[in-house]
């Protein structure tokens, strides 16, 4: 059975031909470390897009299946059916030397490694992609970005949803009709490379247990400890050092694995040996005690108050829990007094008439609330659902382009796309590679003049689109939607920015309690430590010009006052080099943007906050911030509290 209703035109495919490798799995749960694949099947298709050769299977995971209500696939039904280890050689052959293909790729990417791994094998993939993401950057007019409606998009049929093998069939059709739409937009395929993924990094690590005291400060010079205080321990003790850890959280101290300026006291038996933790709490001021001193106070650790008292008294009384607000931030490095970890003072104020985002009633999705595109826009905001793209200038004149676009009430774009409307040219604008597809799809050019006073017009060849993405400026602030009597959905923080051969970018998260600082170095989220223990915020590749933080807001413990999204580049290139980063906010892997922003106001900075998503009294709040600084990722660390080697 053929899985395309023709082959590909080869020739005008180009570099669009690989071998690839379609791949579904359904899983008994979302984490790959944890759960467990429950079936799967790869669909192999050729550079021409005929299919080749095609496999599924049930598979025993030796596990409760989880949501049956989802995939429909009971213990019952499971039982007798291969385990993966029986199966490993025959998917891994049809893998080998074929891209991995899938829908949220790096989902099934990580399930297939563990699995492999738990074998005893190695994955054979070293290139992915995505789907999800090679729509993100077709950016079709469709509301999300599902299977099931990027199918009726693209007139696939679809007939068992959840089904790994008529899934895998689907995935086909839109994998033909995506490339068909990156071709037809000379856009390159967001392919990822993979590395070898060692047995090792499969071994789930255990949660620090947070501490559920807010920390009191430091400790004086006669005491007491008091529940909450940051407390670490360096150099050799008596004790076992996991009795002491041990001893200390049960009495509700916050144990770390580094000093800051937020850090209580630290413990240690050698104050004279010069380590770097000994150096640090000099500077800062930490107070040290040794081991015989710290067992002594323990058994005397005075009561603290808790995070979830703070927060309830947190909550504004004045301002409307439903009005957003904005922020005033500046580009320029901060001062020492305000440096990364420490809050800088701004003042918040409300926006009137900005949006609302809502909130759902239990078991009732939350709609993205995003604004009707007109044909024409408000007097005050001519270019309301317009999408328009700016090409050529200097990074200053391009940024201050896309700035008058926003308060023209349009939204920025940094590639070309489907929902791309209009065109801007900036000096030897006309030069840039991107302009004979331009023309070819007849979009409307303009030269600079235009932003003076812009006359929209229907766009040639423009699907258009019910609704859009709030689009923030720099500084602005939302409120993310909750759910009513359950767990607020789990959030997608994407950036993508241009791709540029010459120079990485990296994405990284820090989660932060009320000190602005890491509760431990595994709050740091980054390429190489990638997800948090427990899993609830995660960095996610899509591409080579697009990363993901997804974050589980509703599982973060209490401790947690906000996670900062921040961006670096790798080597001596800065983001003025870089240009323009996108940020989208959705709910959900498969969701539209329901905000987006275009942060690009960097020259010399090599490290940039992008987002904050933050706790207002009961509200999570995201804010697009774009703050940069000249130092490396290492500097932005250890101002974090991380502990970062020198």
């Amino acid at each position: 059975m053929s899985l395309v209703s023709a082959s590909f035109n080869t020739s005008a495919m180009g570099d669009y031909g690989y071998d690839w490798a379609l791949v579904d799995v359904e899983t008994s749960g979302l984490m790959a470390r944890r759960d467990r694949v429950l079936s799967v099947a790869v669909i192999t298709i050729g550079p021409d897009g005929e299919q080749t050769g095609e496999f599924s299977t049930l598979l025993d995971p030796g596990c409760d299946p989880g949501p049956v209500e989802v995939h429909g696939l009971t213990a019952e039904r499971l039982r007798g059916a291969p385990t993966f280890d029986q199966v490993a050689g025959r998917i891994g052959a049809m893998l080998q030397d074929r891209v991995l293909v899938a829908h949220n790729a790096q989902f099934d990417y990580d399930f297939l490694a563990h699995e492999f791994a738990r074998a005893r094998m190695w994955l054979p993939v070293s290139q992915r992609l995505c789907t999800l993401a090679l729509n993100r950057q077709v950016d079709p007019p469709t509301d999300d970005m599902k299977l099931g409606t990027l199918a009726t998009h693209y007139n696939v049929p679809q007939q068992r949803a959840h089904d790994a093998l008529d899934d895998t069939r689907v995935l086909a059709g839109i994998l033909r009709a995506s490339l068909r739409e990156a071709a037809r937009l000379d856009l390159p395929l967001p392919l990822v490379t993979c590395p070898p993924r060692a047995e090792s990094q499969f071994t789930p690590k255990p949660p620090k247990t947070p501490c559920a005291y807010r920390n009191p400060g430091r400790l004086t010079s006669d005491g007491p400890l008091r529940q909450g205080m940051k407390v670490a321990i360096t150099g050799e003790t008596a004790h076992a050092r996991a009795e002491l850890v041990g001893r200390a959280v049960a009495a509700g101290l916050n144990m770390m694995t580094s000093v800051s300026r937020h850090t209580s006291v630290l413990v240690t038996n050698e104050p004279e040996s010069g380590s770097a933790k000994v150096r640090r709490a000099l500077a800062e001021g930490v107070p040290v005690i040794d081991e015989h001193a710290f067992l002594r106070m323990l058994a005397d650790v005075r009561p603290g108050t808790t995070h979830e008292a703070t927060a309830v008294a947190a909550a504004p009384m004045a301002e409307p829990e439903a009005e957003p607000v904005v922020v005033t931030a500046d580009l320029a490095p901060r001062t020492p007094s305000a440096a990364p970890g420490q809050e800088a003072p701004v003042r918040e104020a409300p926006v009137p008439g900005a949006p609302t985002l809502p909130t759902a009633a239990p078991g009732v999705p939350v709609p993205a609330p995003r604004r009707p595109a007109p044909s024409a826009g408000a007097p005050d905001k001519p270019l309301a659902g317009r999408r328009v793209l700016v090409l050529g200038g200097v990074h200053a004149d391009a940024a201050a382009a896309r700035t008058r676009i926003v308060e023209l009430g349009g939204s920025a774009a940094i590639n070309l796309s489907a929902s791309v409307t209009d065109v801007v040219l900036l000096e030897k604008g006309e030069g840039d590679r991107r302009m004979s597809r331009i023309a070819t799809l007849e979009l409307p050019v303009h030269d600079i003049h235009w932003l003076s006073a812009p006359i929209a017009t229907a766009a040639s060849g423009t699907a258009p689109r019910a609704q859009e993405p709030h689009v923030m400026p720099r500084g602005g602030v939302i409120d993310l939607p909750t759910a009513h009597g359950g767990p607020a959905p789990e959030w997608y923080v994407t950036a993508g920015w241009a791709p540029h051969p010459d120079c990485g970018i990296d994405v990284v998260a820090f989660v932060l309690d009320e000190d602005q600082q890491v509760t431990f170095d595994e709050d740091f989220i980054f390429y190489g430590a990638p997800e948090s223990p427990a899993g609830t915020v995660r960095l996610l590749t899509g591409g080579p010009a697009e990363q993901t933080i997804a974050l589980d807001l509703a599982s973060l413990p209490p401790a947690t006052r906000k996670v900062v999204v921040a961006a670096a580049v790798d080597g001596a290139a800065t983001f003025g080099t870089v240009g323009a980063i996108q940020i989208g906010a959705a709910l959900g892997s498969s969701g539209a943007p329901l905000a987006r922003a275009t942060l690009d106001a960097a020259t010399t900075e090599r490290t940039m906050l992008l987002v904050e998503i933050y706790r207002r009294g009961p509200v999570w709040r995201l804010r697009a911030v774009g703050q940069g600084y000249d130092y490396g990722l290492d500097a932005l660390a250890r101002g974090y509290g991380v502990d970062i080697a020198d």
